[in-house]
C-alpha cells in the first residue's frame, strides 16, 4: 500500500488495487463481517475516507509484526 493515500473518497476497485484483493467481492466480505475498513454509502455507491483505511490498515501492520 503507498504511504501517501488519495486526497479524495475511496472506491471498493481502490481497495482492490491498493490491497491487490482478488476482487471487489472481497471488500463487501469484509463490511458484511465488519472485519475492513469502515465504509459509508453515496446513494447506492460504497465509499471510504483514506484516514478510515490508514486507521484500519496500521494495526493490521502491528499484528503482523
Amino acid at each position: 500500500m503507498p504511504s501517501e493515500l488519495p486526497n479524495r473518497f475511496l472506491t471498493p476497485e481502490d481497495l482492490v488495487e491498493m490491497f491487490e484483493l482478488p476482487s471487489v467481492e472481497t471488500v463487501y466480505q469484509w463490511r458484511r463481517k465488519r472485519t475492513g475498513p469502515r465504509g459509508f454509502r453515496v446513494g447506492r455507491h460504497l465509499r471510504f475516507d483514506p484516514n478510515d483505511v490508514r486507521g484500519w490498515v496500521d494495526p493490521q501492520l502491528g499484528e503482523a509484526a
